[in-house]
């Protein structure tokens, strides 16, 4: 027992060096917040004008919400960013108080996390499981997301692949720094994702602790607002495009665009013009359906 906390507490003080590393990759003049929940202190990090638009940014597990450095410079230009450590994942968000048990208390979460920053509405953007939580919320509180982007959504539209679950399935099971590059590596083959980030998600990946909560596919059809869909061409995860098809046919104001060269696990970091294009794009309400 001596050696495993041993072995936990090497991982954290890796874990937190990588992450203090790419925080520094984040522009000047971006604000550390940590806001109270009753489920614990939420790290958000904010950056751009304070008079801009608010753009809340939630990563996929294990990311961070340091994943989106590549895309702040250029969505922080006209918008508030704030990109959030999810509660329950590695990060800087403290689990304390009220323990997240299932998704009426992620969203929970959500509603005192916006309350504590001030945002009464806001567009939302997430990544992943972040994009199935921002998905879920926007239809908890559909009052409160003004437009609402999914990068490469998982349990959103269509479950995983099988061969995508088990190629995880070794570092869900039994998780490694070793078999968190692997898997990252089979994923996101010659797109190359920028390796501070890999080291951080790999070393998130052994945190001991993390719990993350699901809960039922959320029913896309009865979203409200106006959606942007942006998935990963070469994505293993699910197919891109019948993921593409489905979005196109269920939603009421969906946009959809896929995203040549990136890999589900490549987003948002690698490449990011692109992405950052378009979201841009659709945030401002320039794009008007455009492949539908």
């Amino acid at each position: 027992m001596l050696a495993g906390r041993e072995e936990c507490s090497v991982s954290l003080t890796a874990f937190d060096r990588s992450y203090d590393e790419l925080r520094a990759r984040w522009p000047g003049f971006t604000e550390e917040l940590d806001v109270a929940t009753p489920y614990g202190p939420t790290r958000v990090l904010a950056y751009g004008p304070a008079d801009g638009s608010p753009l809340v940014l939630l990563p996929g597990g294990s990311a961070t919400g340091l994943v989106w450095f590549a895309n702040a410079p250029a969505l922080g230009t006209r918008h508030r960013l704030y990109a959030v450590d999810l509660m329950g994942d590695a990060g800087r968000t403290s689990r304390q108080g009220t323990h997240l048990k299932n998704a009426n208390d992620l969203m929970a979460w959500l509603d005192a996390l916006l309350d504590g920053l001030g945002i009464p509405r806001a567009a939302v953007c997430g990544h992943s499981y972040g994009a199935w939580i921002a998905a879920t919320y926007a239809l908890h509180a559909p009052r409160r997301v003004e437009r609402l982007a999914l990068v490469d959504p998982t349990q959103v539209f269509a479950g995983f692949r099988p061969g995508y679950l088990m190629r995880a399935l070794p570092t869900l099971i039994r998780p490694t720094e070793a078999r968190a590059r692997s898997f990252l590596a089979w994923e996101t083959a010659d797109a190359h994702p920028d390796e501070t980030w890999q080291r951080l998600y790999a070393l998130a990946c052994t945190v001991p602790g993390r719990t993350f909560v699901t809960g039922r596919r959320p029913p896309a059809a009865e979203l409200s607002m106006p959606v942007l869909v942006l998935l990963a061409e070469r994505s293993r995860a699910h197919d891109a495009g019948k993921i593409a098809e489905r979005a196109r046919r269920v939603l009421r104001q969906g946009e959809v665009t896929v995203l040549p060269g990136a890999t589900h696990h490549s987003l948002p970091l690698t490449a990011p013009e692109l992405l950052n294009a378009r979201l841009l794009d659709f945030l401002d309400a320039r794009h008007r359906m455009p492949g539908r």
